[in-house]
């Protein structure tokens, strides 16, 4: 059964520009998107920074209305019940808003839990199943001032499921979190599937968006590319391989030189302190390895890897076409 049913929703803003002679023109920042999501489980909606994925959520969660097209969750639409909707889904956002750091972990819940009108009766034993959960008990006495980022993300998700929603929005929770904060996320992430909570989540992750998502959709400039499971868009690659040179004095013009090489589907460059590297995308059986090497002839080249292709590889084909 689908929680959530979203149909062609669009939404357009209009922005000014101009100094002299000011000039309004429209922007569609959500383009005619389409997708569901199946009772308990983890659905990836992904893309970068931009590309609608906060506009898109935040027309779901009621914040933002559609210019055009329709969404129901738990057959409530997101316009004419937008009450039915908001008692049904939790929003978890990244970063440091959405709590009282003076107040300690359990004067937070005790507050939210108010606003969410939970019983009085029922609020301390949620409160303590909530911090088990998060893996906060003990610590629910300290203020969240003294906490690190991670623990406030995991307060958050506490946050969000005081009312105990059937949806549970989670918008790029792990951003900012150090590797051992993250990986204590995804373990939290990973139980509340396993309870059967059904998740929207969006990340810049691909490996957290492959190791927890049951399916996922890619959105760039507003309009969706690809749905499916992490398996379904690594075949869209995984027909081939991925070469990756290292490189230190810059590429210039030499990246079309290597994208129109026999065999390449795409090429990329990422950029880290030190160095540059060159991602190329090979079309099954073909070997462009000495040929690309050619084509950086005179640059200064380090380490050479042929590998599999990844969920980032496929990520970085579809939203670069």
């Amino acid at each position: 059964m689908s929680i959530l049913e979203a149909r062609e929703l669009r939404r357009s803003f209009a922005t000014t520009t101009g100094v002299l002679r000011r000039r309004t023109d429209p922007v569609e920042a959500v383009r005619g998107v389409s997708f569901h999501i199946d009772r308990g489980e983890v659905f990836g909606l992904l893309g970068p920074n931009g590309a609608g994925k906060t506009t898109t959520i935040k027309m779901l969660i009621t914040l933002l209305l559609p210019t055009s097209g329709s969404a129901t969750i738990l057959g409530h639409d997101v316009v004419a019940e937008p009450r039915a909707v908001r008692r049904r889904i939790g929003y978890v956002f990244g970063g440091d808003r959405g709590l009282y750091e003076r107040l300690s972990a359990l004067d937070n819940l005790r507050y939210f839990a108010e606003l969410y009108a939970v019983p009085a009766r029922e609020q301390a034993a949620r409160i303590g199943e909530l911090l088990e959960m998060v893996g906060l008990a003990g610590r629910e006495r300290e203020r969240v001032e003294g906490f690190s980022r991670g623990m406030r993300q995991r307060l958050h998700i506490a946050r969000g499921l005081l009312h105990d929603p059937e949806l549970l929005f989670l918008d790029e929770p792990s951003i900012g979190i150090d590797p051992v904060g993250a990986r204590e996320l995804r373990q939290t992430i990973s139980g509340l599937r396993e309870q059967g909570k059904t998740i929207l989540l969006t990340t810049h992750y691909m490996f957290e968006a492959d190791e927890l998502c049951d399916r996922i959709a890619v959105i760039t400039r507003g309009e969706l590319v690809a749905t499916g499971t992490p398996a379904e868009l690594k075949a869209r690659v995984s027909a081939g391989s991925v070469l990756e040179v290292e490189v230190f004095d810059g590429l210039g013009d030499r990246l079309s030189v290597v994208e129109a090489l026999p065999g390449v589907r795409s090429a990329t460059v990422t950029t880290g302190e030190t160095s540059q590297t060159l991602v190329v995308s090979i079309d099954a059986g073909a070997d462009v390895t000495g040929a690309t090497l050619d084509a950086l002839h005179g640059i200064r080249v380090g380490r050479v890897v042929s590998r599999q292709p990844t969920l980032e590889d496929a990520y970085v084909e579809l939203v670069g076409s």
